[in-house]
């Protein structure tokens, strides 16, 4: 399917270019030249996901703008008006761009990048995942086109050729790449600044801990892994970052447990399990000190 013939919930008569009926997945590849732009004063009923390969663009949608460059995903949520063109000044746009119902386990992922009304720009995103990422668009792009007989089409670049996902697994198929790529993205994002002063040596520590907070990590193993003894280690760490080894792991192990009950539907049991605690009873209570509210409670809020 070219452009031309994409279905649209709005058109021309409401002043809009069309945007793609609810519930599917269709996408693209496009290398627009200066003054190519799309305008949805009614906005999309679908959520719009955008990777920049070359040049820029820009989008806006509500109050908020921005400026999208090679690396940078842009992801508008639905329902505000919203628009994107080639940026002044730029010699083209080349960008993939993929419209779909997000996975509610995405909403975790995108949080820390939004910008306001319904905006996420989820940049810088490390050069070493650019080329998987342009590969799982590559096969979301075939998976979309998939019958279901026979074995999808080989990933390729499409020549200005849209993809939609017509058959359930097709669309699941294409769904598991994009959620690749909003994985890959926000995950190597805006990595924390190291804090000034701190030992190289805890600072590692820190990052095994962050890096697999479920896993059965002690003092000495940690001592360990970064060539301390334990009382040094413990001694070190807990001067350095003002609080024990066991205790950060305890509220690294915490965060864990409440992003698994945002994003999933495990049972609570088995997010205790995930996070390293061996004890519901104890993962219960330590996280309703910590959050206010049991497990339960707070996937229901959040």
């Amino acid at each position: 399917m070219r452009a031309v013939g994409l279905p649209g919930t709005a058109g021309r008569e409401d002043g809009g270019d069309p945007a793609p009926p609810p519930g599917l997945v269709v996408l693209g590849h496009f290398d627009q030249p200066p003054g190519y732009g799309v305008d949805r004063p009614r906005g999309s009923a679908s959520w719009l996901f955008t990777w920049t390969t070359a040049g820029r663009g820009r989008l806006w949608q509500g109050g908020a703008e921005t400026s999208a460059g090679a690396g940078d995903l842009v992801v508008l949520a639905p329902g505000v008006p919203h628009g994107y063109a080639v940026e002044p000044g730029a010699r083209h746009w080349r960008f993939w761009w993929a419209h779909c119902q997000a996975r509610p386990s995405w909403a975790a992922w995108l949080r820390p990048y939004d910008t306001g009304d319904g905006v996420y720009v989820v940049t810088p995103t490390p050069a070493g995942v650019h080329g998987r990422v342009e590969a799982a668009f590559r096969r979301m792009h075939a998976d979309a086109r998939w019958t279901g007989t026979g074995a999808p089409p080989a990933p390729a670049i499409p020549d200005g050729q849209i993809a939609v996902a017509h058959g359930s697994a097709a669309r699941e198929l294409a769904l598991c790449a994009l959620e690749e790529i909003v994985l890959l993205t926000t995950a190597g994002a805006r990595p924390a600044a190291p804090r000034p002063g701190l030992d190289a040596r805890i600072r590692r520590a820190q990052e095994l801990i962050d890096a697999d907070p479920g896993a059965p990590h002690t003092v000495r193993s940690l001592a360990a892994d970064v060539a301390l003894s334990p009382s040094r280690f413990a001694h070190l760490f807990s001067r350095q970052l003002g609080q024990s080894p066991m205790r950060a792991l305890r509220e690294a192990r915490l965060r864990h447990a409440a992003r698994l009950l945002e994003s999933t539907d495990l049972p609570v049991e088995r997010v205790a399990a995930a996070s390293g605690f061996a004890s519901p009873f104890h993962f219960n209570r330590v996280f309703r000190e910590r959050y206010g509210i049991p497990p339960g409670a707070y996937r229901t809020h959040h």
